[in-house]
C-alpha cells in the first residue's frame, strides 16, 4: 500500500504546481535569510576571533552560509520544474531528471535537520574555545610593545565594557596574571622588588583589576587596587559587601551571547527544513501524479500521487534486502579475485625422467 496516496485531477494537479511554485520562491528567499543569519555569525564570531583558541566555532556559519546557497539553487530549480509542468512538452525534459533531483532533496534536507542541532548542540565546544581564547588573550593584556599582540588590550577592555563583564569566570582571575606592563613598574621600589621576589615566575602580581572591570552604575567610586584589602579602604569588607566591579565573567556572557544566538538561528533553521520537507513531499506527488496518467493525451483524466509506492516498512525492508544483496555481490567478486590470484600463484610441477 503506496503512502500518502492522494487522487488528482487536472484542476488539481495545476494548483498542485501553481503552489509548489510559490512555496519554492519563498523558500528561495528563506535561504537568503539562512544565507544573511550565517554571515552574520560570522562576522560576530571574527569580531572577537583573538580571544578564541580555535576556528572550530566557524563550523556553524560556514554550515548556514553553504545552506543558504544550497537552498536558493534547489529551490529556485524546484520553481522552474513546477513552473514547466504545466506544460507537458516542457515537463518531458524534468521527467529523467525528477528521482535523482528528489533523492538529492533528501540529502539535503538531510543536512539542513544536522546543521539545525549543532546550533543547539554547540555550547559545549564553544565554551572549552572561549576559556582558553581568554585565558590566553589576558595573558598578553599587558604586552602592548609587543608586535602582533599590541591590541589585545584594548580587545580586552572592549569586551569587558561591552558584555558588563571580568576576568574569564571572574574578577579575581586577574589576581593570577600580571596584567600590568614592566615599562610602568618601578624597579628601583621596594614594593615592587618584594611581589616579584615573592612569586615563583618572577611576576608582578597584585590584587587588582583593569579599569573596564569597574562598574559605572555603582554609587561608590571604582575599588580597582587592593581590592581584598579591608583596611585600605573606608567602611569596606570585599567579603560581604557588593563590590563596585562586574561580577560575571567574560566567559559565561560570551557564551550566553553566542549560544543564544546560535538557539535563535537553530530555532529559524528547523522552520525552513519543515517548510522544505512540505516542499518536497508536494514535489514527489506532483511527479508521481503526473507519471501515473494512464492517456498522457488527455491532460484532464484522473491520476494518483504519492510520496512511497509501498509501505514506510515495506519499503524499509526492501532497503535492506538491497544493502544485503550489494554486501553478497561485493563478496563474490573479492572471492573470484582470491581465487583468481591463487591460481596465478601456482607454479606447474615438474617431472624430469632419467
Amino acid at each position: 500500500m503506496a503512502l500518502l496516496k492522494v487522487k488528482f485531477n487536472q484542476k488539481k494537479r495545476v494548483k498542485l504546481a501553481q503552489g509548489l511554485w510559490l512555496m519554492n520562491w519563498f523558500s528561495v528567499f528563506a535561504g537568503i535569510l539562512v544565507f544573511s543569519m550565517g554571515l552574520f555569525l560570522k562576522i560576530e564570531l571574527r569580531k572577537r576571533s583573538e580571544v578564541m583558541d580555535n576556528s572550530e566555532s566557524h563550523f556553524v556559519p560556514n554550515s548556514l552560509i553553504l545552506m543558504g546557497i544550497l537552498s536558493c539553487a534547489f529551490n529556485g530549480s524546484a520553481g522552474k520544474i513546477c513552473y514547466d509542468s504545466l506544460d507537458p512538452a516542457k515537463f518531458a525534459k524534468w521527467k529523467p531528471l525528477l528521482k535523482p533531483y528528489l533523492a538529492l532533496c533528501c540529502v539535503f534536507n538531510m543536512l539542513i535537520f544536522f546543521v539545525a542541532l549543532i546550533c543547539f548542540l554547540m555550547r559545549g565546544s564553544l565554551d572549552s574555545t572561549l576559556a582558553q581564547g581568554l585565558k590566553n588573550g589576558m595573558k598578553f593584556y599587558r604586552d602592548t610593545d609587543t608586535p602582533g599582540r599590541c591590541f589585545m588590550k584594548k580587545t580586552i577592555d572592549m569586551l569587558q565594557i561591552e558584555f558588563k563583564c571580568c576576568g574569564n569566570n571572574g574578577y579575581k582571575d586577574w589576581f593570577e596574571i600580571q596584567w600590568i606592563s614592566n615599562r610602568y613598574l618601578d624597579f628601583s621600589s621596594k614594593e615592587v622588588k618584594d611581589r616579584i621576589k615573592s612569586n615563583v615566575d618572577g611576576r608582578y602580581l597584585v590584587d587588582g583589576v583593569p579599569f573596564s572591570c569597574c562598574n559605572p552604575s555603582s554609587p561608590r567610586p571604582c575599588i580597582q587596587y587592593q581590592v581584598t584589602n579591608n583596611s585600605a579602604h573606608y567602611s569596606y569588607d570585599y567579603q560581604t559587601e557588593e563590590l563596585n566591579l562586574w561580577r560575571r565573567g567574560c566567559r559565561e556572557a560570551l557564551l550566553n551571547y553566542y549560544s543564544g544566538m546560535m538557539s535563535s538561528m537553530g530555532a529559524v533553521i528547523l522552520l525552513v527544513w519543515l517548510f522544505e520537507m512540505s516542499v518536497m513531499i508536494g514535489l514527489r506527488l506532483l511527479h508521481t501524479s503526473l507519471e501515473s496518467i494512464a492517456n498522457p493525451e488527455d491532460p484532464e483524466c484522473e491520476s494518483e500521487g504519492w510520496v512511497l509506492e509501498n509501505s514506510l516498512k515495506d519499503t524499509f525492508k526492501s532497503a535492506l534486502e538491497n544493502l544485503k544483496k550489494l554486501g553478497k555481490f561485493n563478496q563474490v567478486e573479492a572471492g573470484a579475485e582470491g581465487a583468481e590470484g591463487e591460481e596465478g600463484g601456482k607454479t606447474p610441477a615438474i617431472t624430469t625422467v632419467s
